[in-house]
């Protein structure tokens, strides 16, 4: 269906369109009528230890030189004390009763806390921030005082940041209106789409009875018309538009009403997923067959993450968690579009192969600017400023390590650079090793692989480095003795080579791996804590989680680990559904090897399977799901292997159905001659 075909059933079916989409408008009109302006103001207080601890050396008495990390439990039982509904009521007897928060400072690993107080009355918002900071100190003697800890050991609070004058927080407000004429719009268009898919199926009936419409009865031919309009639109040209976006505009760019998932990609996909629906209920396109396992158990994701929802509002969530949730909503229909579109929406494997072909050229340029970050110590992304879009990540600056600048290209940290190359490798040495692209020339063909693999080990990352281990170990054994060996004499001289172009860098990976054995690196020691700081967090809500997309950094703290973070915010129920993404990813790269016909798709097969395979283990290393280019990749490979799948499962099915016989080939009755 092209933008044509849509522009017209849009005309043709006015009377859903327009009396809808000026509803919205006018109800969005009256929302920005009614909704008053909200006000926040924040205040920062610090943990200070005792004064029998100050009066240690090195600190020679100075209180402020004991704000150390050694106070982050306390500071969490203090956001507890200030969350619960006891407090709730004595700031209410108080006067606070606006929206207020407490939580750690973001990017904090002291005891440093913001409190933040939300409100449609400027001087009554200031006033309950001083009243909540001064209850933050009382409350923080109240428990000491129950434990009965000696005055010389209480713990003290130092306000860092007094309460500051409230500004105006009109972001929420726009994102009620934008919501309420974006679901009225697409409401108008999806009846409007509905209602001519029932047309379409009348026409069909009316067809086969043998009756013709004065419409469609023959006509003069006329010419075809042009233009991009009628121009006819797939599932690949669609998702090629998202790569696009995706890889070229920076991941922190986002639309300001949408928050972090608000990418123009994000956008670009939820748009592309509205176009299949369009298309499918216009009776244009029909599922892929045998491509329904991927979208099965996004089905079986989409319930887990509905039901994380639901238990996040039968809590007390604060303002931001709510908006988390919603947000995690529109990432889920983000997923949900990709793996629909790669599975059910390409209809010619010539397609799919063109996608896959653009997915490891789109990359390689990636990695090129990954390249560029590292040798000029900078990032690119941080000089592109687009026009309505702004960054939803504050003080993104080049990240280094021992000596070295761990690039990030146009992703959003150098672990999803890492991360996503790593998934896209596989298919780049199965693009270079398929005979079918024999023509194209060894650069071309070996240039992506060389690139994107060359890229890895300039992250200065574990998790590359962990990927790119796990591609060779699948891959590599899957090959003939030929071909195996002269990979492995390729990979042993490309890190000598390596340590001899850029001195010191193999030595600095070498020593992250030994350090984290050892357990005497920093890393992976903060990890730890955080791994025992988010078990109450489990405990409280083990089933469902605390809802999707609720538990940030900015209220929380980074968990590093997606499985950690996913048992957070869905619950067991949620864990189980992403192991079955993975699961579901490494199933269709093995079953593709069983049922290929070809050595061609066997390494395709492999392919797959190394990059589900991939996903599986680094997701362990950081939170891979929250960085939105690297769960597009996952999410469009998934789709993609379930769309290989269901054309190799279609060709293997025809293969054992017997070809019928020509005529020639029929053997005639014998007939005996009669006496």
């Amino acid at each position: 269906m092209s933008l044509g075909d849509i522009w017209a059933i849009m005309r043709r079916r006015w009377y859903f369109m327009v009396p809808l989409t000026l509803l919205s408008l006018l109800a969005g009109g009256y929302l920005y009528r009614t909704i008053p302006v909200s006000y926040e103001s924040q205040s920062s207080v610090t943990l200070l230890d005792s004064r029998a601890v100050a009066e240690l050396a090195p600190t020679f008495g100075n209180p402020l030189s004991n704000a150390g990390g050694s106070l982050v439990v306390t500071a969490d039982v203090l956001i507890r004390t200030l969350q619960s509904g006891d407090s709730a009521k004595e700031l209410r007897s108080r006067g606070v009763t606006d929206r207020y928060t407490a939580g750690f400072a973001p990017d904090a690993d002291s005891p440093l806390l913001t409190l933040s107080v939300t409100g449609t009355d400027r001087a009554n918002v200031l006033r309950e921030t001083a009243t909540l900071t001064n209850f933050a100190g009382e409350q923080l003697k109240v428990l000491q005082a129950a434990s009965k800890v000696p005055a010389t050991y209480l713990v003290q609070t130092a306000p860092v940041v007094l309460p500051q004058t409230p500004v105006s927080q009109s972001k929420s407000r726009y994102q009620d209106i934008a919501a309420v004429v974006i679901v009225g719009f697409v409401g108008a268009f999806l009846l409007s789409i509905l209602a001519e898919g029932v047309a379409v199926v009348r026409r069909r009936g009316r067809a086969r009875a043998g009756y013709v419409p004065r419409r469609r009865r023959a006509r003069p031919s006329e010419r075809a018309p042009r233009g991009v309009l009628v121009r006819r639109l797939d599932a690949t040209t669609i998702l090629t538009g998202y790569l696009v976006l995706a890889f070229f505009v920076p991941s922190n760019l986002t639309l300001p009403a949408l928050g972090g998932v608000g990418t123009p990609a994000n956008v670009f996909a939820l748009l592309g997923l509205l176009w299949y629906l369009a298309t499918w209920l216009g009776g244009r396109i029909l599922p892929a067959p045998g491509t329904r396992l991927p979208r099965v158990v996004m089905c079986v994701l989409a319930a887990a993450v509905l039901l994380s929802y639901l238990a996040d509002a039968t809590r007390d969530s604060s303002h931001e968690e709510v908006l988390g949730a919603d947000r995690g909503l529109i990432g889920l229909g983000v997923w949900v579009a990709l793996v629909v579109l790669a599975s059910a929406g390409i209809q010619e494997r010539s397609r799919l192969e063109t996608l896959m072909r653009r997915l490891v050229v789109l990359g390689t340029v990636v990695a090129l600017i990954g390249y560029y970050d590292f040798f000029a110590a900078t990032n690119i992304a941080d000089s592109i400023h687009i026009p309505g879009l702004q960054s939803s990540t504050a003080g993104i600056s080049a990240m280094d390590r021992g000596s070295f600048t761990r690039p990030r290209s146009t992703t959003a940290h150098p672990l999803e650079f890492g991360g996503m190359l790593a998934i896209l490798v596989p298919f780049a040495v199965h693009q270079a090793f398929d005979p079918v692209r024999r023509h194209a020339g060894a650069l071309r063909r070996w240039a992506p692989v060389a690139i994107m693999a060359g890229a890895l080990p300039l992250t200065v990352s574990r998790t590359s480095i962990i990927g790119v281990f796990i591609v060779i170990l699948v891959m590599v054994p899957r090959w003939k003795p030929q071909r195996r060996w002269a990979a492995i004499g390729i990979v042993l001289s490309s890190v000598a080579g390596f340590k001899v172009i850029i001195p010191g860098l193999i030595g600095t990976i070498t020593n992250l791996f030994a350090s984290f054995l050892s357990n005497s690196d920093s890393s992976t020691q903060a990890r730890t804590v955080k791994y025992s700081a988010i078990v109450p967090y489990l405990g409280e809500r083990p089933w469902f989680g605390r809802g999707f997309g609720t538990f940030t950094p900015d209220l929380y703290f980074f968990t590093d680990n997606q499985y950690m973070l996913t048992l957070a915010e869905t619950g067991i129920v949620g864990l189980v559904a992403l192991l079955a993404l993975f699961v579901t990813g490494i199933h269709q790269g093995g079953a593709i090897r069983r049922l290929a016909r070809t050595e061609s798709d066997r390494e395709l097969g492999q392919a797959f399977l190394a990059s589900a395979l991939v996903a599986l283990v680094i997701s362990a290393t950081f939170d891979a799901l929250s960085f939105p280019m690297y769960a597009g990749m996952f999410f469009l490979t998934l789709g993609a292997g379930g769309s290989y799948l269901g054309f190799i499962r279609r060709e293997a099915a025809a293969a054992t159905v017997p070809a019928p016989r020509k005529p020639s080939e029929t053997q005639l009755p014998q007939l005996a001659e009669s006496r």
